[in-house]
């Protein structure tokens, strides 16, 4: 027979999304909640003008969920589309990806890479603007 068990003996295992939302004033907050020698799991928190850089990973896989709000997504040094709540975004290895929230709303997603180390290499675009 099953037996119950109280969540904080799982404290490694089951996250709550609310709990790890933290904004702050002066940059987008990434929180790594965990990290694994496959995978990292990461919440990014965004207020409104702020951003996570573009960027690529050498060796990993990097799958964005959008959990509040809107935010435009560069997957290149000259483009962006907007993402919303609700969107999967999906970066093979070397993919550049980065977004900015410029919408009047906070903003969150979930990032899942993979494998680790997943390297980070930031990128520039044509004005010198890392974003």
């Amino acid at each position: 027979m099953l037996e119950r068990i109280e969540r904080n003996t799982l404290e490694d295992r089951i996250f709550h999304l609310p709990e790890m939302r933290k904004f702050g004033d002066d940059a987008a907050v990434k929180q790594i909640f965990f990290d694994t020698p496959n995978t990292v799991g990461a919440i990014t928190c965004a207020k409104p003008g702020q951003y996570l850089e573009l960027h690529s990973h050498e060796s990993a896989d990097d799958i964005w969920f959008v959990l509040e709000g809107t935010a435009d997504f560069y997957p290149n040094l000259t483009d962006y589309v907007e993402i919303k709540q609700g969107d999967v975004i999906f970066s093979k290895p070397g993919e550049l990806h980065g977004m900015k929230n410029n919408s009047d709303e906070n903003f969150v997603m979930l990032g899942i890479a993979g494998p680790t180390p997943i390297g980070f290499t930031t990128y520039k675009d044509k004005h010198n603007n890392i974003y």
